[in-house]
């Protein structure tokens, strides 16, 4: 009877922009018995951000265990891998972040992962030709795509597909889940299509903190304006905020809105701009645009994130909207 092999310990040295850790991973070369027992519990995942977390978790259901880096209010452009994300990633079975530029501060830290830790960029499963190019960057796109469920549904099917490959024996269950979470997608796309079709063609303007709804825009034919550009990065310059000034006064535009995970200054900047010459502009409310709402909320579920934002942007541009949104579940723990 041959004997195991002897057990071997791996360290990895990561560099990052905001630690520098030696990772020691637990013995590696299981026997068939040990390899069956850890088939059987749950998948270790760690994703980057809400809307990918709340993928994994709709899809994996019981079979995978998931951690999201980025919580709610927490701007994906400007984070930071922590000393403890590092250790949560080098331990994960499957780390899923978003790609597409999103974390740029981050993606050589995932290079480096990817030689020993499954990794997979959801969102870099779109079709080229579908994505809207980056404002700054010639060879870049915008990330912002699960602003439009129907585009988010590839990176849907991208998460279904790493689960697969990470167990293959739970495939059948990954097929279904993710089968009835597109159901949920296209209602809630169709809901989207009514409900925005009732606001006015000239009330059709959108104007938030930053770029982060061209996808919708593109979608719903509402023209998008941010003070910032797709980076919460940029900086909004003064000639910036007062050629919006100017829009909003010329082109009588009554409400702006303002994002969960970005600073309402250059906002307020603006509505003191236009009272000053005489336009009374409102803050139309509340988005989530790189984050999504409060753990165990409908709203800190993607379903909601966006059922809030679609339902909001329609009545307060003057759109028949109901005020609980599509399911009547808008407000409620």
């Amino acid at each position: 009877m041959s004997r195991p092999k002897a057990m071997t310990k791996r360290s990895f040295l990561w560099r990052g922009a905001t630690a520098v850790g030696l990772i020691a991973l637990g013995p590696w070369g299981f026997s068939s018995a040990a390899e069956a027992q850890v088939a059987s519990e749950p998948l270790k995942l760690v994703a980057t951000t809400g809307m990918i977390a709340d993928a994994a978790r709709k899809i994996g259901g019981d079979h995978v265990r998931v951690t999201a880096l980025m919580g709610p209010g927490v701007d994906p452009h400007a984070y930071r891998q922590t000393r403890s994300d590092i250790v949560a990633m080098a331990k994960a079975d499957l780390v899923l972040w978003h790609g597409l530029y999103l974390e740029a501060q981050m993606e050589d830290f995932f290079v480096q992962l990817a030689r020993k830790t499954r990794v997979v960029a959801v969102a870099e499963a779109l079709p080229k030709g579908v994505l809207i190019g980056h404002d700054d960057y010639a060879d870049k796109f915008d990330p912002h795509v699960w602003m439009d469920p129907r585009l988010w549904s590839n990176a849907v099917l991208a998460v279904r597909d790493a689960l697969t490959e990470a167990r293959p024996e739970q495939a059948s269950d990954f097929a279904t889940a993710a089968e009835e979470h597109l159901a949920e997608l296209r209602e809630l796309a169709a809901y989207a299509d009514d409900v925005l079709a009732t606001v006015p063609p000239e009330s059709r303007v959108l104007l938030t903190a930053h770029d982060a709804f061209n996808y919708f825009g593109r979608a719903y034919g509402f023209e998008v304006l941010g003070v910032q550009g797709i980076s919460t990065e940029s900086e909004a310059g003064l000639n910036r905020i007062s050629a919006l000034v100017e829009t909003l006064v010329t082109r009588k535009i009554g409400a702006v809105f303002v994002e969960s995970s970005v600073s309402d200054r250059n906002l307020r900047a603006l509505i003191e701009g236009a009272a000053a010459q005489g336009w009374t502009v409102k803050i139309g409310g509340e988005l989530y645009s790189d984050a999504m709402g409060p753990p165990g909320t409908y709203e800190g579920a993607y379903l909601g994130m966006i059922d809030h934002n679609v339902t909001t942007i329609a009545r307060a541009l003057g759109g028949a909207a109901p005020e609980a949104g599509r399911l009547g579940r808008l407000g409620a723990s």
